[in-house]
């Protein structure tokens, strides 16, 4: 059974720094996709980061580029977002989620294509 944790989340200043870490068992990521999705208090869960190393898709969400960047390890099979320049909108809970297809990109930065997602981190920027 595939199984992602997530941890890395916490308080953090404007304009600092968080790096979170979603650790897979049960499968690898190389297969398939994997994305950091994000959910705000009363917001939609939206799509954050996702790529999908096979064919190369990569995805991030406006709201992030030029400040977030994923990575990943897969000697410890972990998947990385590092985030960088953070602002009190990025405040949110924080999953990592893997999708048993290749996506593409259109259906990539939507949450309904993924299977397995982790219990979510904490992430929250004070002002």
């Amino acid at each position: 059974e595939v199984q992602l944790v997530e941890s890395g989340g916490g308080l953090v200043q404007t304009g600092g720094s968080l790096r979170l870490s979603c650790a897979l068992s049960g499968g690898t990521f190389d297969d398939y996709t994997v994305g950091w999705f994000r959910q705000a208090p009363g917001k939609e869960r939206e799509g954050v980061a996702c790529f999908s190393l096979p064919d190369r898709v990569f995805y991030y969400g406006d709201p992030v580029k030029g400040r977030f960047a994923v990575s990943s390890d897969h000697a410890k099979n972990t998947v990385y977002l590092q985030m960088n320049s953070l602002k009190p909108e990025d405040t949110a809970v924080y999953y990592c989620a893997e999708s048993g297809q290749l996506l593409t990109v259109i259906t990539i930065r939507r949450d309904a294509f993924y299977d397995y997602w982790g219990q979510g981190t904490q992430v929250t920027v004070s002002s």
